[in-house]
């Protein structure tokens, strides 16, 4: 099973910087819980084994957290650790497919439409802030069929 820096290392792969494209910390974050979604719904499985947590700002994954946090609100212009080669072709082409929908849109917009759903809002006000893999699976079937 890929790792959670494995994936982030395709996503960030992804953009264009010398077109001005780029991806931040908040909005990384946001397109790994969406890709770990559509993976559990769509592969049957989740696509890395690191927890996902509901933060203030919507869901994060603290391993990957403390490693690119240095970044700040700035563009992250490489992958710090984790290797894309480490994913399949089906791996691959779901989070070509979430990055299309997805990627389109700011940090803040991510933030806004992960505050809106079912496994962020579940687990923000409780003791043991996870969001589960069994909440994606329950939610994210509904995103595919819109």
């Amino acid at each position: 099973m890929a790792t959670v820096f494995d994936v982030a290392a395709y996503i960030l792969s992804k953009p264009d910087l010398d077109e001005g494209d780029g991806i931040t910390h908040m909005k990384l974050q946001k397109l790994l819980y969406y890709v770990q979604g559509f993976a559990v719904v769509i592969l049957g499985r989740p696509l890395f084994k690191e927890k996902m947590e509901a933060w203030p700002h919507g869901p994060v994954v603290p391993n990957l957290y403390y490693k690119y946090k240095s970044f700040g609100n700035n563009i992250i212009d490489s992958s710090l650790e984790g290797d894309s080669e480490a994913l399949s072709e089906e791996e691959r082409a779901l989070i070509d497919e979430v990055y299309e929908v997805y990627g389109q849109y700011s940090a803040l917009k991510l933030r806004n439409l992960t505050h809106s759903e079912a496994p962020w809002q579940e687990a923000e006000n409780k003791n043991d802030i996870e969001i589960t893999i069994e909440a994606l699976r329950s939610f994210f079937p509904a995103l595919i069929t819109e």
